[in-house]
């Protein structure tokens, strides 16, 4: 079944620098170079909460495992942690010496975990009133652009380009490098991979134990932009944005190329969130944020397929 464009939500914020999946898909926060993140109904468009409290660009922001709490980071080099029904923040957290680029919750939401270009991570107690990080990893050599949290891990991408796995229980450190600056990194739902969007533009597959290297993506662009990438269909498909104003998908497996879907014409796709159990996905593209999934009957002849 060929995904197509089901919705495109205008979000008034400026550039919108990152769109992100709350816990179970239900709706979908939008981080603006505004300053403020929006919260949105993703299948009727409808805002459901502006956050303001930022005083730089939101690069990026994550959703707690009950809803009810949404962690951000900003330019403004702080980490704030909001109540979601109040729409105002419980915790301002500072302590990078620069722009915070990523942010996750660990399984609990209790901790929130922080990369900056000032090339640390940090780790976050949100649930006590201490304002200090209770960790500091200070092995990256550049900017830290992205992170997987998993209950036990706490992996870390740089522009060094290397993949740092912080073993929690272990305490443990391995570094896998690759040798090219990593935008972004997720992991397969099997945890067994790591799928590393690369400056190059390249997508490097890696076996998350070994850090061998298992398979490389091609034919995106991405020229200087951060662009992300995801697993999805089951660990089936890769899916990334690209410069050229499109989503790229590739078989995991194969290696080749599935399908493109356009969005606009010079228009960078450089963030997109895979909905948490269903198909749909959501891609942030200048000024819009674009859903697009398997067509339902009651669509009828708004959707719209745009592929190559």
């Amino acid at each position: 079944m060929e995904l197509v464009r089901k919705n495109i939500i205008e979000c008034n914020q400026g550039a919108v620098r990152a769109v992100r999946y709350n816990v179970d898909g239900s709706y979908c926060l939008s981080c603006g170079s505004d300053k403020k993140i929006k919260l949105w109904n993703p299948y009727s468009g409808l805002l459901l909460k502006t956050y303001g409290g930022h005083a730089g660009e939101v690069m990026d922001a994550a959703g707690s495992c009950d809803s009810g709490f949404i962690v951000s980071v900003s330019a403004d080099k702080s980490v704030i942690y909001w109540d979601v029904t109040t729409g105002l923040p419980v915790r301002r957290l500072r302590g990078h010496a620069g722009t915070v680029k990523c942010v996750k919750f660990n399984e609990d939401s209790s901790v929130a975990v922080s990369g900056s270009t000032d090339n640390t991570v940090m780790c976050w107690d949100v649930r006590t009133r201490k304002l200090e990080p209770i960790q500091t990893m200070r092995e990256a050599k550049d900017c830290v652009t992205s992170l997987v949290v998993t209950e036990h891990k706490i992996i870390a991408a740089s522009l060094d380009g290397s993949i740092r796995q912080y073993d929690l229980r272990a305490g443990e450190l391995t570094c896998d490098t690759v040798g090219v600056p990593i935008t972004h990194v997720v992991q397969t739902t099997d945890g067994q991979c790591l799928l590393a969007a690369c400056l190059d533009g390249t997508i490097r597959l890696i076996d998350t134990d070994s850090g061998e290297l298992l398979s490389e993506y091609r034919g995106h662009q991405t020229e200087d932009y951060h662009i992300e990438c995801a697993v999805i269909k089951s660990d089936s498909q890769i899916i990334s944005g690209s410069a050229e104003g499109c989503a790229v998908i590739w078989d995991l497996v194969e290696g080749s190329e599935v399908r493109r879907m356009y969005m606009g014409s010079g228009e960078v796709v450089h963030s997109l969130a895979p909905h948490p159990t269903g198909s749909d996905i959501m891609f942030a593209r200048r000024r819009h944020v674009e859903l697009w999934g398997v067509p339902s009957e009651e669509d009828g002849d708004e959707s719209e397929v745009i592929m190559e």
